[in-house]
């Protein structure tokens, strides 16, 4: 049906994977009813939606029929509350007055550093005596171990900052399959596949990189040494490009 639809249209695979951004294999595929290169139901779903709208067929007919031989929709699912809507009951008891536990506690605390204070210097054998001799106190260099500086925390950086001439991109699959698509300033495709769960790319060109990202909640982003975050939201298709000077947030 999409390919009847599109020779009608007058369109060639190269103008529908133009306008839909589906590579030309996938369009090819799908139109033989083969959906093994979709990554799975729902991109299967989302590139049949989008070549139907592009050569002008109905696409809620096409992915019904693609439902129906495949094993159906995904079944609803209800949202699971998020608080008991049960009233909360509430203990007619007087509540417990703290004011006073804590009055008297904040004096006792007070009444101790007094004491301290007060008392402190009579205990304690004054400085140059034979108790505590001058001779054997250590020297400003000689340092307590528990005053030695902490050591400086690894750093979390996921990868170096690249030259200031040169972009560098590291895509983490973090918690779920997404298909990737990624070119370089010249406009060659240096990756296109599935980053499954737990996988990494990492992309550098002096010009620039341009990313097609298919679930973008699934893919954390870093540019440049710099933690962007996911690339957007579960399940949306993101076009971005980024260039040596990004971010340019800073």
């Amino acid at each position: 049906m999409l390919t009847v639809a599109r020779i009608d249209a007058g369109l060639t695979v190269d103008q529908v994977s133009s306008t839909t951004r589906i590579r030309v294999p996938i369009v090819h595929a799908v139109e033989q009813d083969d959906f093994s290169r979709c990554g799975g139901d729902f991109y299967a779903r989302g590139h049949v939606r989008l070549l139907a709208k592009a050569v002008g067929a109905d696409a809620d007919e096409l992915v019904a029929r693609y439902d129906a031989a495949h094993g159906g929709a995904p079944a609803d699912r209800r949202p699971t509350p998020l608080m008991d809507p049960t009233p909360i009951k509430v203990n007619d008891h007087r509540r417990p007055n703290w004011t006073t536990p804590m009055v008297v506690a904040i004096v006792a605390v007070v009444a101790l550093i007094g004491f301290n204070l007060v008392g402190g210097g009579s205990g304690q054998p004054a400085a140059g005596t034979a108790s505590s001799p001058l001779a054997d106190a250590p020297g400003p260099a000689a340092a307590s171990p528990s005053a030695q500086p902490p050591a400086p925390a690894p750093s979390l950086a996921p990868i170096a900052a690249a030259p200031a001439d040169k972009v560098t991109v590291k895509l983490v699959a973090e918690k779920a399959t997404s298909w990737v698509s990624a070119k370089d300033g010249k406009n060659r495709t240096i990756f296109s596949n599935n980053l499954e769960s737990g996988q990494d790319q990492t992309f550098t060109d002096g010009k620039q990189i341009s990313l097609v990202i298919g679930n973008a909640g699934a893919v954390h982003v870093y540019v440049n040494g710099k933690d962007l975050g996911p690339a957007g939201a579960d399940g949306q298709v993101v076009h971005v490009t980024y260039t040596p000077g990004d971010p340019q947030a800073g």
